[in-house]
C-alpha cells in the first residue's frame, strides 16, 4: 500500500465498507471516494481524522508514516509474564483477524507449529511463512514493539508486535 488511495481502500474494504458507506460517513460523494481510491484527488485535510477514526486507525497509518518502533530492553528488567503478543492479519478480501496471547501462552502454542490454526485455517498461508521461533526469541533478548510487518503478494498483511 504504497498510495493514500490505496490504503484507503484497502482500509474501507477491510472495514467491510462500500464507497457509498464512506461517501456517508464522511459527508461526501460516493465519486469523491472513488476519485480517492483512485489517487486522482485526496481528501481534504479535515476529512483525515474522521477517515482515521472509521478505520479504527491513526492517522499516521493512514498517510502510511506509522513509525516501525522497536524498543531494546534489558531482558532481566522485563517481567516477560505480562507481556502480550499481538498478531493482526489483514486479508486483501477485507478481512481481519487480532490476536492477543500472553506471551508463556503463546510460546507454548507457538512452539507446537500451531499458529496458522489461531488465525484460522483461511490464514495458516500467510502465517505458515512467519518463524514464530525467531520473534520469541528476539523478545527473550529483550525486543519490544513491533517485530514484523509483512505484505504477501496477494495483499494480506500480517503485523505482530509485543507489549
Amino acid at each position: 500500500m504504497n498510495t493514500l488511495g490505496q490504503r484507503i481502500a484497502y482500509y474501507r474494504k477491510a472495514a467491510n465498507m462500500t464507497q457509498a458507506e464512506l461517501a456517508e460517513a464522511c459527508s461526501v460523494t460516493a465519486q469523491a471516494v472513488s476519485k480517492w481510491e483512485n489517487d486522482l484527488t485526496a481528501p481534504d485535510i479535515a476529512v483525515l481524522p474522521q477517515l482515521a477514526a472509521i478505520f479504527h486507525i491513526t492517522t499516521d497509518a493512514l498517510l502510511g508514516a506509522e513509525a516501525r518502533v522497536v524498543s531494546a530492553v534489558d531482558p532481566a528488567a522485563v517481567d516477560t509474564s505480562k507481556l502480550l503478543l499481538k498478531m493482526r492479519v489483514l486479508s486483501a478480501e477485507g478481512d481481519k483477524v487480532d490476536l492477543n496471547l500472553p506471551l508463556a501462552l503463546a510460546a507454548l502454542v507457538l512452539s507446537n507449529g500451531n499458529a496458522a490454526r489461531l488465525a484460522g485455517d483461511k490464514y495458516g498461508d500467510v502465517l505458515s511463512s512467519v518463524d514464530f521461533g525467531q520473534i520469541l526469541e528476539l523478545v527473550r533478548q529483550g525486543a519490544i514493539g513491533k517485530l514484523m510487518d509483512v505484505e504477501s503478494a496477494e495483499g494480506d498483511k500480517v503485523e505482530i508486535w509485543v507489549e
